[in-house]
């Protein structure tokens, strides 16, 4: 990426980076990408959020746990509520993006060893230099307020790293163990696990960084309400 590019360039062009060179990322350049997240829109101005940027030992002591943990059979311990048996369109977009992804990176419907492979690099959040573990402040635990903080500084990170050159993948997978993630980064008692994010520079010959999942249509997601036409 050459230049600066304008928003629209940025938030059209970026894609989920899940292949990484293994070069690692100035700290002064991540803290400047949170520094520029941090004016996402925040509920009453609260900016409950809080970020544990993990490299190096540490995070590999968390991939290892988080990998282990799961190929052990412990169970899922991320801390924010999902939906259980995900279906209609929203399941049908999640088969969608998988197809793409084992497309693109060769890997056969029969072929178990590679899916789970591709599953275990999720786990170990796409061996990606860093990993941004977005938190917030747990007295507002049950409200959906924190929720929509996150979700707006998240959004604002991954942007704001993309116009810098840097790759990121949201990615939950990487926090399926949270005791294991909250030893190894240092994440308080306080503070409530939310999501995080792969961060590094995008490796250009790894397929599945050329995906680029499809989206709604304008009609399909907008109603207009009191226009003339």
């Amino acid at each position: 990426m050459t230049g600066t590019p304008g928003f629209d360039e940025v938030v059209k062009g970026r894609r989920s980076i899940r292949g990484f060179l293994d070069k690692p990322v100035p700290k002064s350049l991540i803290a400047e990408v949170i520094e520029v997240a941090m004016r996402a829109p925040s509920s009453f101005n609260n900016q409950c959020w809080n970020f544990a940027v993990v490299t190096g030992a540490p995070l590999d002591a968390i991939r290892k746990g988080n990998t282990d943990g799961i190929l052990a059979g412990i169970p899922d311990s991320r801390e924010f509520r999902r939906f259980d048996g995900i279906a209609d369109d929203h399941r049908a977009r999640q088969i969608e993006i998988a197809k793409q992804l084992f497309g693109a990176m060769g890997i056969a419907r029969e072929d178990k060893d590679a899916r789970q492979d591709w599953v275990l690099r999720g786990f170990r959040q796409f061996d990606a230099p860093v990993s941004i573990v977005v938190t917030y402040d747990r007295v507002l635990l049950g409200s959906d307020i924190a929720p929509f903080d996150c979700g707006a500084v998240t959004n604002a990170l991954v942007n704001a790293a993309w116009s810098r050159g840097l790759g990121c993948v949201i990615n939950s997978q990487g926090i399926m163990q949270s005791p294991v993630v909250r030893e190894h980064a240092g994440i308080a008692d306080d503070q409530v696990i939310m999501i995080c994010v792969a961060m590094g520079w995008p490796a250009e010959d790894f397929p599945a960084n050329a995906v680029v999942s499809n989206r709604k249509r304008v009609d399909e997601a907008v109603r207009f309400v009191g226009f003339d036409d």
